[in-house]
């Protein structure tokens, strides 16, 4: 066992691990949390489960290059896209659910806040629209007159097929400020704004604290989380969000089959974290977004994908590898991040270990992200943060050839 690692890392022990694909590297440090950079301040929409903007940068900039495509089968909030074009490369992402091309395409090509607050004052606000839900346990009256005035807009300018980037940038961040436990958002204080309260539940909420819902101001709202999302954005930053921007490629689409959208051998590295083993209930937790947007996703052949059936989530990683395999450049890498779940005693990153090799990669090393971390000849079974899903792990493979 020594200190140092040989991919760059600092403060960091490196072991190697045994399996029965042979002896891994395994690398432990600090790598990738807030305490040692700051992420830009465009990542900051909420989104269920997602990883921080830190830890896509860290694989990107060490095993991709300028002009690379660099991509994310379940993109989330779409962190791995954004980052990817902030650092110059070509961003690829799909999700299952749609609600994710809302939340990522908008920050490839981001307006200015002058640009928003113009928009906003052309939407017209109609005190007589309401939904066609009950949503009284979460908006004043006014309030929910104002976002049914923002999403008929919306609906409209869609409609007509005149949606531009100003509107997509106030669609997602107005979804993005539905619901949540501050002033900054458009309900009474509920769940955090990644996971939605059910209407039966907000009225609990709302009798256990002795609350009622205020009127929030939609359009201040709005500009509001508009400036916070672009302060980091300077003019430098803009211009390469822009221009790699217009080379993305984002679908709606099953991570098991993107033949629809990506060519073989294109991808250079993709950096993911598939679904958790029922932990995160995807179509629950945005019920009112997906209602914001128009969606329905109870017609729709493939949801998003949850079970707590070990065997079924180890086909569904196998189908994705075998996917991924198809669409990596030779020489291109895939780290795919797991946690550890059961506390601790069940660790996901063996059975992608299987995946990946039985696709076709070649398994170079495995990472944990771990604050407080000893050295141990037992490397492989760090019991730091025993709870959920709290070490990042992450396998490393490489395409032949």
């Amino acid at each position: 066992m020594k200190s140092g690692s040989s991919d760059g890392t600092e403060d960091s022990v490196v072991d190697e691990s045994s399996t029965k694909y042979g002896q891994l590297p395994v690398t432990v440090a600090n790598l990738w949390t807030s305490a040692q950079r700051k992420s830009n301040s465009i990542h900051e929409i909420s989104y269920r489960a997602c990883f921080k903007a830190e830890l896509p940068e860290f694989f990107i900039t060490r095993y991709s290059n300028d002009g690379d495509v660099v991509y994310d089968p379940f993109m989330g909030r779409g962190t791995t896209p954004v980052e990817a074009a902030l650092n110059r490369r070509i961003p690829f992402g799909v999700d299952i659910n749609p609600l994710s091309v809302i939340f990522a395409l908008p920050r490839l090509a981001p307006p200015s806040v002058d640009e928003v607050r113009k928009r906003l004052i052309e939407i017209p606000m109609e005190s007589a629209l309401h939904p066609d839900i009950d949503l009284t346990m979460f908006f004043h009256e006014r309030t929910e007159s104002e976002i049914m005035s923002v999403r008929k807009y919306l609906s409209d300018r869609r409609k007509d097929e005149a949606e531009d980037k100003v509107d997509r940038f106030i669609r997602m961040v107005a979804t993005n400020r539905l619901t949540g436990h501050s002033s900054g958002f458009f309900s009474v204080y509920t769940l955090p704004p990644n996971q939605a309260a059910t209407q039966e539940s907000q009225v609990r909420i709302n009798r256990r604290l002795g609350q009622v819902p205020v009127y929030k101001d939609v359009k201040s709202i709005i500009l509001r989380k508009t400036k916070s999302l672009l302060r980091d954005i300077d003019n430098q930053s803009l211009n390469t969000l822009r221009d790699y921007g217009k080379k993305a490629l984002l679908g709606v689409l099953d991570a098991r089959d993107t033949s629809s959208l990506i060519k073989d051998g294109t991808v250079s590295l993709t950096v993911t974290s598939p679904p958790f083993l029922n932990i995160v209930q995807y179509k629950l937790d945005n019920w009112l977004r997906l209602w914001f947007n128009g969606i329905d996703l109870s017609d729709r052949k493939r949801e998003p994908f949850v079970t707590s059936n070990m065997s079924q989530w180890s086909k569904f990683t196998g189908e994705v590898f075998t996917d991924l395999y198809r669409i990596t450049k030779a020489g291109g890498r895939v780290a795919f991040e797991v946690g550890e779940i059961r506390n601790g005693s069940l660790k996901l990153e063996e059975y992608v270990l299987d995946a990946g090799k039985k696709a076709g990669f070649d398994v170079e090393r495995l990472f944990i992200n771990s604050q407080k971390f000893t050295k141990t000849s037992n490397i492989w079974g760090v019991k730091n943060n025993r709870d959920g899903t709290n070490t990042n792990r992450i396998v490393l493979f490489r395409k032949g050839g």
